[in-house]
């Protein structure tokens, strides 16, 4: 992907011992496949979890209903509790989590194009943030979700 060097991303885990593990549900899959490209990665891509249904994310991320109630499969606390599972139940030491609107659609309060973001690495607080892409359309905002995530990773390794 543009932007990221994913070899050296790569790399750089290796150098920290670090397995790689991601949680995605807009993108559905995606970080996973531009990890994977780079031949050699299996050494360091652990698992990725799709978990595009809420469902899913309970079931297979730990992802509890009441949080999902209380603030919706798009907002911080999910992508911070999709990390946190992720890196848990893979035994990675860096997750990333991606959670979000790539469209068409949307809502006055959860916008198409926005999208939420976890980081957990194993000794460090796990980070969040919300990215609004804008209704780039629903290739352009997954593609864009993609390559902030792969900053994201990139950033957690130093």
């Amino acid at each position: 992907m543009a932007g990221v060097d994913v070899p050296d991303l790569l790399a750089r885990a290796r150098y920290w011992g670090l397995k790689i593990a991601t949680a995605e549900s807009c993108t559905g899959g995606m970080v996973a496949v531009a990890l994977t490209d780079v031949a050699g990665s299996s050494d360091v891509f652990e698992r990725g979890f799709i978990t595009y249904s809420n469902a899913a994310k309970v079931q297979m991320l730990g992802v509890r209903e009441a949080t999902l109630a209380a603030f919706g499969a798009v907002s911080e606390q999910v992508a911070f509790e999709m990390a946190e599972g992720a890196r848990a139940q893979s035994g990675a030491g860096l997750a990333v989590s991606i959670t979000g609107i790539a469209g068409p659609g949307g809502s006055e309060h959860k916008p198409e194009g926005r999208v939420c973001f976890g980081v957990a690495r194993v000794g460090q607080p796990t980070l969040c943030e919300t990215v609004e892409f804008g209704a780039l359309g629903r290739a352009k905002v997954r593609k864009a979700a993609t390559e902030h995530a792969l900053k994201l990773l990139a950033a957690a390794l130093g």
